[in-house]
């Protein structure tokens, strides 16, 4: 027999739900409109710059180019795909060709179908970078962990994963100095199919690690970040720029001079950012994913509404996509000067999902965590 106790207990479940689903959708397509119409200082649509429209490479069979990265010849740009596919655009023959894969497990990997129920099989590579020096390219893979090919592609070497237990392995960068690799792990928690996921419960979990190829010893540098994840460093070795995608901060952190070891909060970002380049002249570059609205940041500012909308019976992070499709959210690049001081904001209504904005030879390449090409948009900045 069923008690009116237990019934109150079903109805206060159907109510919440009700109230979490109403939240979650006012709460997002808020959150995007209102952040489209809020300018921020130093913002310049690319439109009123007179710049032409970007040009668009297509990827067949797969989406998500997250980062972009040239190497020691200046071929390229090589990026990583959703199906764990590392591909390297071949100017000569106007056409991606295949370079490398981050798992050996191949099986059902490729072709047109939702990877992200398969890639912490076939593997999801994000950040990359090349050791100018040895012309190695070390890949950041988000189940991976830590990987490294040689320049002739193919299978690469894992360096560091399990024994770090690492999570949501990001993004990383070079001193190419001392062949010393920093790089990112963004939750010990969730996985990035459920990166939203990370963002909506305020996790906590994230890590900066640096990895020395001397000694093949890997070692956590900062923990309990709230998604870190581009990272990039000075042009002197001196400092890296990290990204913390929840909080939308910019932080240094010294690595030298008398500074050494402290941490600085240096920019509140207004959108979400993902990866930092540094372009030739010692500047840098930050991708930024969307803006962040008034009401988003009041759900990120109090965790226990986000934790109980993941808790939901959805996919939370296939739903706010869809809702950013139908908003026609767009990204931005954000440069910064040699000091991580920010200069300058371009937006462009071309410009979603960004991941990355990569400067070379006076094109910026712009990557994407959901599109199906890469832009290369000629600018001069």
């Amino acid at each position: 027999m069923t008690t009116p106790l237990v019934y109150h207990a079903k109805a206060m479940s159907i109510k919440f739900l009700l109230f979490s689903l109403s939240t979650l959708l006012l709460g997002t397509l808020f959150s995007l409109d209102r952040a489209k119409t809020q300018p921020f200082k130093n913002e310049t649509l690319l439109r009123n710059l007179g710049f032409q429209p970007p040009q668009v490479i297509p990827i067949s069979g797969a989406v998500g180019p997250e980062s972009l990265e040239f190497d020691t010849n200046g071929d390229g740009p090589y990026t990583g795909v959703s199906d764990g596919r590392i591909i390297k655009w071949s100017r000569n023959e106007s056409r991606w060709i295949d370079f490398a894969v981050t798992s050996p497990k191949r099986d059902s990997c490729e072709g047109k179908h939702d990877h992200s129920t398969t890639e912490h099989i076939c593997g999801r590579p994000l950040g990359l970078r090349f050791n100018e020096k040895t012309g190695h390219l070390y890949i950041a893979d988000a189940y991976m962990g830590l990987l490294v090919v040689s320049p002739s592609g193919g299978l690469p070497t894992q360096l560091s994963g399990p024994g770090l237990d690492l999570g949501f392995a990001n993004s990383l960068d070079i001193d190419q100095s001392t062949g010393v690799v920093y790089f990112t792990d963004s939750s010990r928690r969730y996985q990035r199919r459920n990166f939203i996921s990370v963002i909506l419960s305020g996790d906590s979990t994230g890590r900066l690690l640096k990895y020395d190829p001397r000694n093949n010893e890997t070692t956590v540098i900062l923990e309990n970040l709230k998604f870190p994840n581009g990272i990039a460093l000075s042009r002197n070795w001196d400092f890296l720029i990290l990204a913390e995608t929840t909080t939308c901060k910019l932080l240094k952190f010294w690595l030298k001079t008398q500074k050494a070891g402290i941490l600085e909060e240096i920019a509140t970002l207004p959108g979400f950012p993902d990866n930092i380049k540094r372009n030739g002249n010692g500047e840098f570059w930050i991708g930024i994913n969307s803006r962040k609205g008034k009401f988003l940041d009041w759900i990120i500012s109090n965790s226990w509404i986000g934790n109980n909308l993941i808790k939901l019976p959805l996919d939370i992070t296939k739903w706010h996509t869809h809702l950013a499709y139908l908003s026609g959210s767009t990204g931005m690049g954000i440069k910064l000067n040699k000091d991580g001081n920010i200069e300058k904001i371009l937006d462009s209504t071309k410009w979603q999902f960004v991941s990355e904005v990569k400067e070379e030879n006076g094109n910026l390449w712009i990557g994407s965590v959901e599109m199906p090409f890469v832009l290369k948009q000629n600018i001069s900045i």
